[in-house]
């Protein structure tokens, strides 16, 4: 067995040190408190969803406000927020939305079978914290990207514990709230699973069906807020878009050839998935690597597409660092990264107005990476480099041994 390869994958799932959990403790509270200190209303993305619900509470439309891109479920969602006080939101939401992602950093690590006492159970969120500009982002705007990076995992972790229609009730939850991961309904195809299709389906459609009931305008998402995301017209929000077709043109591409080139991009993404799910052995990659292909495929073309949109897949790939087969250990997957990097100034992108330059490379090499993992067609090897057994591969409700840790451990 080769030892250097033994050695990441023993060291990362061993019990963390409590000198470790407190270092993590005081890296989250601190990222909370600057958001608690710099802000009025929790965030600016999360006071959108809350002015909605206020609108609605008083009579009004919460699609008048062109920047309220939510399905009618997620008024309903927000109108508690909408009754508390403005100096409990400040508090509340940022605490809460950290909580959010330390919740799909468990889930994910629960995937992949790593103990939530690890080193890497403690490494992964203070590293995304410290070292991912993308997490500050989305704890100081608020925005409710959260409930996505929360549901995604957790709705694989459920999947690959063979409960899939719970897995697409979840799914189907958090697109009620944002739409955000309705890519996934593909993940359900190529797993042929129509009763978690139809549970992710029925679910937003239930829940916004009945919402719209209580609107003024009942069809306001789709006589609105469809088609100001179909023009991507809007001049603030094209700022922070991150994807080619918004950043391209802005470089001097026409604007035809750049949706072209993203377009091709995500069709190229989304083969590769299929082909890792067709090739791959049931496990937790598998699910991973493909729920990621599928989502950073529509990152590409999505309209808008932003920075913290990347807190959706990253960490479930990081969870999977162990593996020695897994796309967090090519070294693409953090050079694709690098552009993330707190502090640091890049020539001619230091003004804030250009930093979407930055997360249009990182969210074209992730994908190019991933998609180029998915494609190769490799055997995917277990932690430390050996080939775990199917039943240990996270297939049916059994999961990897990590806990005892006699399999893998390197010693």
């Amino acid at each position: 067995m080769n030892k250097g390869k033994c050695d990441i994958s023993g060291w990362l799932v061993r019990r963390a040190s409590w000198h470790a959990w407190a270092v993590l403790v005081a890296v989250l509270g601190a990222c909370a408190a600057h958001t608690v200190r710099v802000t009025s209303d929790g965030g600016m993305d999360n006071a959108i969803v809350v002015r909605a619900a206020r609108t609605w509470l008083t009579g009004g439309s919460p699609y008048a406000d062109p920047h309220f891109l939510y399905l009618p479920s997620a008024v309903l969602a927000a109108a508690p927020q909408a009754l508390l006080p403005v100096a409990a939101l400040r508090l509340l939401v940022p605490v809460t939305v950290t909580a959010f992602l330390a919740g799909g950093w468990a889930c994910a690590l629960r995937l992949h079978g790593v103990p939530l006492r690890s080193r890497l159970a403690v490494l992964g969120p203070a590293a995304l914290c410290a070292g991912f500009a993308p997490f500050g982002h989305l704890v100081l705007l608020g925005n409710w990207t959260v409930t996505a990076a929360l549901a995604l995992p957790a709705a694989l972790l459920l999947a690959g514990r063979g409960r899939w229609v719970a897995a697409g009730a979840v799914l189907g939850a958090a697109v009620a709230l944002k739409p955000l991961l309705a890519p996934m309904a593909l993940l359900f195809v190529l797993a042929r699973r129509p009763g978690a299709l139809a549970a992710m389906l029925l679910v937003p459609a239930a829940a916004s069906g009945a919402a719209a009931l209580l609107m003024p305008d009942p069809a306001g998402f789709v006589t609105r807020t469809l088609p100001f995301l179909l023009r991507g017209d809007d001049s603030f929000v094209r700022l922070y878009e991150a994807s080619p077709g918004a950043v391209l043109p802005r470089l001097g591409v026409p604007a035809v050839l750049a949706a072209s080139l993203a377009l091709a991009a995500a069709a190229a993404g989304v083969g590769a998935a299929c082909l890792r799910w067709r090739r791959g052995e049931p496990g937790p990659l598998r699910l991973t690597e493909t729920a990621a292909g599928l989502m950073l495929s529509a990152f590409l073309v999505s309209r808008p597409s932003y920075d913290h949109y990347l807190l959706v897949v990253v960490p479930p790939l990081l969870a999977g660092l162990p593996y020695a087969g897994s796309v967090a250990r090519r070294p693409w997957f953090w050079l694709a990264l690098v552009p993330q990097l707190p502090g640091v100034s890049w020539p001619y992108l230091e003004p804030q107005t250009r930093r979407a330059a930055r997360d249009c490379a990182t969210l074209s090499v992730l994908a190019l990476t991933v998609a180029r993992h998915n494609g190769a067609g490799r055997t995917r090897k277990g932690p430390g480099g050996v080939v775990a057994p199917r039943r240990e591969q996270g297939s049916g409700t059994s999961r990897v041994p990590w806990r005892a840790g006699r399999v893998y451990r390197a010693r």
